[in-house]
């Protein structure tokens, strides 16, 4: 793959994207007929508007709109294909095209590339698989008397964006983009599925990431700060992460000032040309964007720029002339902290002190949640975890494990509750259980980053490691437990082998943030009168001291005694 290369580039100098894709195709005033093609000629639902189809139909339309955005100097162009998933292709019932489509639009995209390539050597032009967030949010429910109910799932997104990673990548692209991300959740399963494409096909490409600010106060549309948002995918090995679409560049610029100190990857932007006039016209102008794109340069916050809708090659043009002679941001240092995310972030460092995590929320913690849930009243549960949040806790534990509740079900509902309601879903949620199935239910409802409690090495290294590395791909930080195939550690020898064990096998074999351990370490006990148990308190104390004094990166949990 060309990674390196690109990264070499990046180093020198601003890359520039091309605009818009739908409003060029608007301009050439395409007809019912143009759509269908022969191909799909008798095709007994209207097809006009999908715009993915035309690589397939009026693949020459398509790759005149690449060749204009390279004329005009832009370094990447993006496939035809932001609506080219499963869930989206569904409006026009294409659904089993969504493949065929992901390969013809990045072999069209990939030729026009290297035709301009070939002319000019040494200015090498790249393809970008773009992978819109669908026409649907895992974190939102569109019905209003039901904010529990989900229109899709996780799974379903995960396998659609997983078809079109396939396709584009078959087809030839340099690098995927999950952009125009509303929902943290959506774009979550969709690298979830890009992993899964790269593990299946053993070809991996970059991956860029961009999302969309829907207002001034600088949220996603599901509710997240930008500094959640980054926090939220900063678990997948990225090659960029940005803002594009929102409400024109002079309104994301003091959002993509703000990236730029929060990320240590790579920041690309790329708007839109304002916000539609009352005709569905885009006002600004190649020069209005260019003065804002020039000052996000001179101060440092960017390394790629480009446009999206209603932008054209002559703002592309625009731009590459402002990039001469100016100095693509540099990338900050990446510090090791444990940080976890809601609809707003949690930093844990070493001034931050105690982090108070609220039980209440865990049906073996409260007599009157797990009464509240087994009776289904899940508006007064919720309630409770209000609660917890307004007496300052800065961690919700959702626990149902109890013999009476269909635990799965009862987590998933719940979550969805709470992430509709931004009092309670502002602060990070650490999913509470002692069934992998249930962890792994609560991981998929989960657009922030999240802690899981827990993994241990009582079942074997491979159990442990497979389930770790899914933990991984889900976002989430872990609670290993001082618990191996012999048992629960009792003494401080156990506790630090125990220990130790597990944070290499995580570090060394599945490169596992060490930053997202958290060692329980178990205290166990106390207070018996049994001689035996006389040492718990002092063990866990010391077996903590120890391990803090070998790791600056981890961090550990303080369970009740």
């Amino acid at each position: 793959m060309k990674k390196n290369e690109l990264q070499k580039i990046l180093k020198n100098r601003i890359l520039v994207m091309d605009g818009a894709m739908g409003t060029m195709i608007q301009d050439f005033g395409l007809k019912e007929e143009d759509y269908r093609g022969e191909r799909f000629r008798e095709y007994d639902t209207p097809l006009k508007g999908n715009n993915d189809l035309l690589v397939l139909t009026r693949p020459g339309v398509i790759r005149n709109i690449h060749e204009q955005y390279l004329e005009a100097g832009a370094d990447f162009i993006e496939t035809d294909t932001f609506n080219a998933n499963r869930i989206s292709l569904a409006d026009y019932r294409m659904e089993d095209l969504a493949y065929e489509i992901n390969v013809a639009a990045a072999q069209l995209a990939r030729q026009t590339a290297d035709a301009f390539t070939k002319k000019t050597p040494g200015k090498p032009r790249f393809v970008i698989g773009s992978m819109g967030p669908t026409n649907k949010t895992a974190s939102m429910s569109p019905k209003v008397e039901d904010p529990g109910y989900r229109a899709v799932t996780f799974d379903d997104l995960k396998d659609a964006y997983t078809i079109q990673a396939r396709g584009l990548i078959e087809g030839g692209v340099d690098l995927l983009m999950l952009e125009t991300v509303f929902d943290t959740l959506n774009a979550k399963a969709g690298l979830y599925g890009i992993q899964e494409v790269f593990k299946e096909t053993g070809k991996a490409v970059p991956v860029m990431v961009s999302a969309t600010i829907v207002d001034a106060s600088g949220r996603t549309l599901s509710g997240q700060t930008l500094e959640a948002f980054v926090i939220s995918i900063s678990h997948a090995p990225l090659f960029s992460i940005g803002l594009n679409c929102s409400l024109g560049a002079k309104e994301i610029e003091p959002f993509v000032e703000e990236l730029s100190v929060i990320t240590p990857l790579p920041v690309s932007v790329h708007p839109n040309a304002g916000f539609p006039n009352q005709f569905g016209e885009y006002e600004s102008s190649p020069e209005e964007m260019g003065d804002v794109l020039e000052r996000l340069m001179d101060g440092g916050h960017v390394n790629i720029i480009g446009g999206c809708c209603g932008t054209t090659p002559e703002h592309i043009k625009e731009f590459v002339a402002r990039t001469k002679g100016k100095k693509p941001r540099t990338l900050p240092e990446k510090k090791p902290l444990l940080q976890l995310s809601g609809l707003e972030p949690l930093k844990v460092f070493e001034e931050s002190n105690l982090i108070n995590i609220g039980e209440r929320t865990n049906v073996s913690g409260s007599r009157k949640f797990a009464r509240l849930i087994r009776e289904e009243k899940y508006e007064e549960a919720l309630s409770v975890a209000r609660q917890q949040v307004e007496n300052g806790a800065q961690v919700i534990d959702v626990s149902m494990d109890d013999a009476m509740l269909d635990a799965g079900k009862a987590m998933v509902y719940f979550l969805n509750l709470l992430a509709a309601d931004p009092e309670i879903a502002r602060v990070p949620v650490m999913i509470d259980s002692s069934k992998w199935e249930i962890l792994e239910a609560g991981l998929k409802c989960l657009q922030g980053k999240g802690i899981v409690n827990s993994i241990s090495l009582k079942e074997g290294e491979e159990d442990f490691l497979q389930k770790a590395e899914k933990i991984k791909k889900y976002g989430a930080a872990a609670i290993v437990m001082a618990f191996d195939e012999e048992g629960q550690a009792t003494t401080f020898e156990r506790k630090t082998e125990i220990a130790r064990r597990a944070y290499l096998l995580l570090t060394e074999k599945i490169h596992f943030p060490p930053e997202d351990i958290v060692f329980d370490l178990n205290i166990l006990a106390i207070g018996t009168g049994m001689e035996e148990h006389a040492n718990y308190a002092v063990n866990f104390i010391k077996a903590l001291c120890t391990h803090q004094r070998r790791s600056e990166q981890s961090f550990f949990f303080f369970p009740g005694a």
